[in-house]
């Protein structure tokens, strides 16, 4: 199993940046997919970014790319979201899950951190 805790979130102004963290436990970080989703209020939960478990491919929602970054560090099992020009527009609950099963769907996800764009 794996337990996801994200970190990073707060309140930011428009065209600022914050980077978010997603600390894993567990020994097999490494050979799983992981992913970022967001949730606005009264909002379905989105799809934000993916990476495979090596690092090498990584996938984007077409409204953070050029914005956003996501990468990993398994040295510290930790997936990262850098997220630059935000906009008020980005404002939700981000999650990070992990394909943990190699199904191709998420299926262990953390218990979110808010972001807010505002000035």
């Amino acid at each position: 199993q794996v337990q996801l805790v994200e970190s990073g979130g707060g309140l930011v102004q428009p065209g600022g940046s914050l980077r978010l963290s997603c600390a894993a436990s567990g020994r097999t970080f490494s050979t799983y997919d992981m992913g970022w989703f967001r949730q606005a209020p009264g909002e379905e939960r989105d799809f934000v970014a993916s990476i495979n478990w090596s690092g090498g491919d990584t996938y984007y929602a077409d409204s953070v790319k050029g914005r956003f970054t996501i990468s990993r560090d398994s040295a510290k099992n930790t997936v990262y979201l850098q997220m630059n020009s935000l906009k008020p527009e980005d404002t939700a609950v981000y999650y990070c899950a992990a394909d943990y099963s190699g199904a191709g769907a998420f299926d262990y996800w953390g218990q979110g951190t808010q972001v807010t764009v505002s000035s």
